[in-house]
């Protein structure tokens, strides 16, 4: 007899977004990590204000699993693989593309953008921009062009995450 062996595929496989130590779906230990820190800081404050010092642990205990929890949220929605692939696809058609420029070097100013989006959750693009632009700066090979010539692919990219929070993409 023959036996028939069917297989639904649900998504790409890089599309899943695994975490690199478990195999977990979905990881996303940016988001995460920034969400746990804010959170962290934050439970602290109010913890020292209504209990003290013991208050402060406590609250900084809760607001690091609180904040982590909403970091992942956050970052779900900024998939590294799915944004990568998006300008990839469509840089080009960029009011600040220039002719001949491939996507390599925008890449780093597309990084920038999303993650930044991630990291700096409740703020503007512009109040983030001074350590968006550290950051780039410390993380740039020599090759890559400045930040002022990435920073309007950064915006981009920036923007793009933001209208996926919003659900306007």
């Amino acid at each position: 007899m023959t036996e028939i062996i069917t297989k639904k595929v649900v998504a790409n496989e890089e599309d899943l977004n695994r975490d690199p130590l478990t195999g977990t779906l979905g990881a996303h230990p940016l988001g995460t990590g920034a969400g746990a820190a804010s959170g962290g800081v934050a439970g602290a404050a109010v913890g020292m204000a209504m209990g003290g010092p013991v208050g402060s642990v406590i609250g900084a205990a809760v607001g690091a699993v609180a904040g982590g929890l909403a970091g992942k949220s956050a970052a779900e929605s900024a998939n590294p693989t799915a944004e990568e692939r998006f300008w990839r696809e469509t840089y080009i058609r960029e009011p600040y593309y220039v002719k001949g420029r491939t996507y390599e070097y925008y890449a780093p100013g597309f990084r920038a953008g999303w993650e930044g989006r991630v990291r700096h959750d409740g703020r503007t693009f512009e109040a983030a921009e001074p350590e968006l632009k550290v950051n780039y700066d410390l993380a740039k090979s020599e090759l890559d062009p400045g930040w002022h010539e990435v920073r309007p692919a950064a915006r981009a990219a920036w923007e793009r995450v933001d209208r996926s929070w919003k659900g306007t993409l």
